[in-house]
């Protein structure tokens, strides 16, 4: 099973089939696809494919690689007398933050096998890292040794809601539930059968269940020191959004609390908002979680690690939780949704708030001075309710954007009656115009 990826195949089968030296950086979060991407690529092309381990990797690669070239079995255990003998293959090396970490000075090796031996041949480089942080700061950035050297880089990012669909056979409902265990890391959504319930509980009760211990694993890849960084998570989890409410949380100082808060953001496991009508440095950013399945192994895993450890927590202690977990979820399906159906492209979309008045999604194009706010709820909402949300929304759209023309829409998990809101079912099947007849004026 091989889903989406179109635009990162394609642009991979090009370097391929090019005529020059390439070096392509991939990189992306682990369990994120980048080893199936690269290899669904290759498909059909002769290749050698390396995975780097924390220790003697000059060697272990010879012996990799010479099943495909034999004559490295002869050659010096050195990184230039390998390549030497690799001109105009295709080589992968993944996970190379681990060759760093055996011998920082690897960068430096390669830098002067890509000036004075691949420069000029066919040879394709593919190098591949887990580690956001050590791929950004020794592959990527401006001091880094390869810098000016690479081709192209390629972030391989989670998949999008609609791609689910890919994997399960299920409606949208069980989908955005599966979407809030799983978010789009093929690593997980793989794993998953439906009904989800069922298969979350059979999975919760196995001994060697993989929940247990993957958080551990990815901040383990990142992070030294692991007690604090849960703590953070775990605030944020719990709802935890300003610099203040997360460092009570935790126990911690504003001076203290930072450097974490930024280590997170550059691994991408946490990102910052500031209200879509803000600049990005604005003092009101907030702090929320941008991994789905760490926000559910905070929630409802790391307190219950005890049942889980016996074989006593049920996949129905967290459904009675669930529906409410599921907000910001549906939040975000919402805002990658929201877009393709609209009659017009917003050049902003996001959250606003100011003080204790919020709206969940803003979608403004500054251009045609037009602005939709829309309020979205995981729940079945009726007439009445929708005229309620209606009515409060209008309220909040007098505090922002004064002269913007502004619509409102309110969307549910379903609706009745149909004329009044966008249900799920709604947003699935698009359509400009079914958006045009659900939203609501100011004069309305």
């Amino acid at each position: 099973m091989f889903v989406d990826r179109e635009r990162e195949l394609k642009l991979i089968r090009e370097k391929l089939s090019s005529d020059e030296f390439e070096l392509v950086i991939i990189y992306g979060r682990r369990r994120v696809g980048k080893t199936r991407l690269i290899l669904e690529a290759l498909k059909g092309t002769d290749h050698i494919y390396y995975l780097a381990v924390e220790g003697d990797n000059v060697r272990h690669f010879i012996n990799t690689a010479s099943r495909v070239a034999p004559e490295l079995k002869h050659v010096k255990e050195e990184w230039e007398s390998v390549f030497s003998f690799l001109k105009d293959r295709v080589v992968v090396i993944d996970e190379f933050p681990n060759m760093i970490k055996e011998d920082p000075r690897i960068l430096s090796v390669f830098q002067r096998i890509v000036d004075l031996q691949l420069k000029g041949s066919r040879t394709k480089l593919f190098i591949l890292g887990s580690s956001v942080s050590m791929m950004k700061d020794k592959v990527l950035a401006y001091k880094s040794p390869l810098y000016g050297r690479r081709t192209v880089s390629l972030k391989v990012t989670p998949l999008k809601f609609k791609d689910l669909k890919g994997f399960l056979r299920a409606s949208w409902k069980e989908l955005v539930e599966v979407y809030g265990f799983a978010g789009g890391i093929p690593y997980y959504l793989k794993r998953v059968r439906v009904p989800f319930w069922d298969w979350l509980d059979q999975e919760l009760t196995s001994p060697d269940t993989f929940i247990r211990d993957e958080a551990d694993f990815l901040l383990r890849y990142e992070f030294l020191e692991l007690t604090t960084y849960k703590r953070v998570l775990e605030a944020i989890a719990y709802g935890k959004t300003t610099p203040k409410e997360i460092r009570d949380y935790a126990g911690m100082r504003h001076t203290d609390l930072m450097p974490y808060l930024r280590n997170l953001m550059e691994v991408e496991l946490v990102r910052r908002e500031v209200p879509v009508t803000e600049r990005w440095s604005s003092k009101k950013g907030r702090y929320y979680l941008a991994d789905n399945f760490l926000r559910f192994w905070f929630r409802f895993i790391h307190p219950n690690l005890s049942l889980l450890e016996q074989g006593l927590l049920r996949a129905s202690a967290i459904r009675r939780e669930y529906n409410q977990f599921l907000g910001p979820v549906y939040e975000e399906v919402v805002r990658q949704l929201l877009p393709e159906i609209m009659s017009w492209t917003p050049t902003r979309l996001g959250r606003w708030w100011d003080k204790d008045v919020e709206v969940d999604l803003v979608a403004i194009n500054d251009e045609l001075k037009r602005a939709l706010l829309v309020e979205v709820k995981w729940s079945d909402l009726s007439g009445r309710e929708i005229d309620r949300i209606l009515d409060r929304l209008k309220e909040k759209g007098k505090l922002l954007l004064p002269g913007y023309e502004k619509e409102y829409l309110v969307v549910g998990r379903t609706v009745e009656p149909a004329e009044k809101a966008l249900g799920l079912e709604d947003l699935m099947r698009g359509g400009r115009t079914l958006l045009s007849r659900k939203t609501i004026s100011e004069e309305d």
